[in-house]
């Protein structure tokens, strides 16, 4: 009742996390849940399919079971029944990493309430799987425990904008051990076995929440799992009896010392010998840092090729990975790093979580799937990231751009580093074109895109046929004609990307009467406000800092009058956020109109968001502002 738009509903979800032990494989840990949905319009269908990842591994396994999922239909006054069959599971393997079990729920229809059960048994007691209470669709009712032995010691977090009920209590558990004894008496020799029950304490801790709003997503949200509501626990502390207390992630110093003294991260950054005759020859007759930089960052591009698999460990090694001319981030990012610091640069890795990861706000191990270079110099960093072939100093693949990162220095300090971009990433089109007696557009079209468009652009575009390319460029902008077309620049990272197009346009007017009506940026503007909600809670994230500018030159036609031309507008949101202006003027046949948007932060906060909205609403109100041309 509370949201008419949704497509189904979470009715109840609760789950549970305990430990289980056995003497040949240890504590493992356990997760159980059971989860009820209705469903309401077809296009909620998809919540009939559940997914569930688990590791696969070299090391360890995890495993998963799905039980009681059952379809529930109302038909004809009575409840049908339906059960998950064979042919509705589903078991396969993503990559060499990750296997993924899937159900589908038969008979799904508007009205249906679908229930299901599933269990996943895993030995990362480090990593406790996390838990949601918030989806996409509302949520009724969530519960969530977490039953811990008093070996285990866990940091929990909660994020986004819930306060879950919480409740803890102590209780009594006990395991069974079992062991054996070879005893030899007069020559004969048998087997002793004996039991003992060793008592230990557990925490409870419940975490309930009701009536959960659905998080929906709108423009220039980085990740809207970083605003779910959710809670994210890590191993920070063992402690088993006549042992050592172990520490893990207390804290950012511990977290990058443990992940430093991995065999597959810090000894990886002191191996040379694989690279070093190819790299003299890369530094031959180089002596200024940034030389160095730009020549290590685009050797490693053109000898290594990034296979797609994210990480910060080295899954073969950075030496084979140079001789296969194939690897993952960490293998390729750490070469840099040990490049670099070869070349007598001060480099050292920073940890990552990339956009598609959420943002890494509380130490812990697991935040991290990335893993980039930085050359200190001065008191500032160059940021590098070899896995993109268009990546530059600086100018990182966008899915690294995602607040700040964790630099891990050789004496085992850290420092947080800002990933967002300060330098505007420039979009500039400067347009001429005439318009005949019957409204028809002919022109000339110049476009420069740098820094981080240039980067987008270039990734978007380095598979796809200029012929293809063209033909959508046609498709979105009112079906234009596209005589001819030119690009420069496409692999001189260091220039901006420029095309070049010469065009002829039936749709861009409409003639009532003696009079033509055209909007001056035609089709290559925006023209709709990109926020819809009425209110936000998360940031509004552009990436990086950015400024588009049109600058366009309209020949009126013959036996026309200029009757009307947008007025100028200039607008500024305070604190330096942003700023538009147009500008119109007419000299003789010519009309002269100027527009630039610039939004001088990547980041703009939840409180900007109403100001923000209204100053969109202008801009693109203004964008789609007429000309209007009047027959003399």
């Amino acid at each position: 009742p509370k949201d008419s738009s949704a497509v189904a509903a979470v009715l109840f979800e609760k789950g549970k996390t305990s430990f289980e032990y056995s003497q040949n494989d240890g504590w493992i840990i356990v997760t159980a849940v059971k989860t009820r949905i209705k469903i309401y319009k077809k296009e909620g269908y998809d919540w009939a399919t559940k997914n569930i990842r688990y590791y696969i591994g070299n090391r360890v396994k995890e495993k998963v079971y799905f039980s009681d999922a059952m379809t529930y239909n109302l038909i004809n006054g009575a409840i049908e029944k339906s059960k998950l069959k064979s042919d509705g599971e589903f078991d396969e393997v993503l990559n060499r990493y990750w296997g993924r079990k899937k159900i589908t729920m038969p008979n799904v229809k508007e009205g249906s309430v679908i229930e299901f059960a599933y269990v996943v048994k895993s030995p990362l007691v480090e990593s406790p799987r996390d838990w949601d209470f918030q989806t996409t669709i509302p949520v009724n009712y969530s519960e969530f425990q977490m039953i811990v032995p008093e070996y285990f010691v866990y940091s929990s977090n909660l994020k986004g904008f819930i306060t879950p009920k919480v409740t803890v209590e102590k209780s009594q558990n006990s395991i069974l051990l079992t062991s054996k004894e070879r005893v030899t008496n007069r020559n004969v020799t048998s087997t002793n076995f004996s039991q003992e029950r060793v008592e230990f304490k557990e925490t409870r801790t419940t975490y309930i929440s009701e009536d959960l709003p659905a998080m929906k997503e709108e423009s220039f949200v980085n990740n809207i799992a970083n605003y779910t509501g959710s809670l994210v626990q890590e191993l920070s502390m063992t402690k088993f009896p006549n042992v050592p207390e172990k520490f893990y992630s207390t804290d950012w110093a511990s977290v990058v010392k443990t992940i430093y003294d991995y065999d597959d991260f810090g000894p990886e950054l002191n191996k040379t010998g694989y690279f070093e005759e190819d790299l003299k020859g890369v530094l031959a007759s180089l002596t200024k840092p940034e030389e160095k930089i730009e020549a290590i960052l685009k050797h490693v591009k053109a000898t290594v090729k990034w296979n797609d698999y994210y990480g910060y460990s080295c899954n073969d090694g950075v030496r084979k990975a140079y001789k296969d001319k194939t690897g993952n981030v960490a293998e390729i990012n750490l070469m840099l790093t040990a490049m670099l610091r070869y070349a007598g640069l001060n480099a050292n890795p920073v940890l990552v979580s990339t956009r598609s990861n959420v943002i890494a706000i509380f130490p812990n191990r697991t935040a991290f799937n990335y893993v980039i270079a930085a050359v200190e110099t001065g008191g500032n960093y160059t940021l590098l990231d070899a896995t993109n072939l268009y990546s530059a100093p600086n100018v990182l693949p966008f899915r690294v751009l995602n607040w700040f990162g964790r630099l891990i220095r050789k004496d085992g300090t850290s420092a947080e580093i800002d990933l967002m971009p300060s330098i505007l990433s420039n979009d500039v089109t400067t347009m001429f074109y005439s318009i005949d007696e019957k409204g028809i557009v002919t022109g000339k079209l110049r476009r420069q895109q740098d820094v981080h468009n240039a980067l987008l652009f270039r990734d978007a575009y380095k598979n796809i046929k200029e012929e293809s390319y063209v033909e959508k460029l046609e498709n979105e902008n009112n079906k234009i004609e596209i005589q001819e077309y030119s690009r420069t620049n496409e692999k001189e990272l260091n220039l901006p990307v420029i095309e070049a197009i010469s065009f002829t346009g039936s749709n861009f007017s409409e003639i009532i009467g003696d009079k033509i009506y055209i909007k001056p940026l035609l089709s290559f503007a925006g023209s709709q406000n990109p926020f819809k909600q009425d209110n936000r809670e998360y940031p509004v994230d552009f990436g990086f800092p950015f400024m588009d500018k049109y600058v366009v030159n309209i020949a009126v036609p013959d036996g026309f009058t200029v009757e009307k031309i947008p007025e100028a507008l200039n607008l500024v949101i305070e604190n330096g956020i942003g700023s538009f202006k147009c500008l119109t003027s007419v000299s003789g046949n010519t009309i002269q109109v100027m527009v630039v948007n610039q939004m001088s932060t990547p980041i703009v906060v939840a409180d900007y968001y109403s100001i923000l909205k209204e100053y969109f609403q202008k801009v693109t109100d203004k964008q789609n502002e007429k000309i209007v041309l009047r027959k003399i």
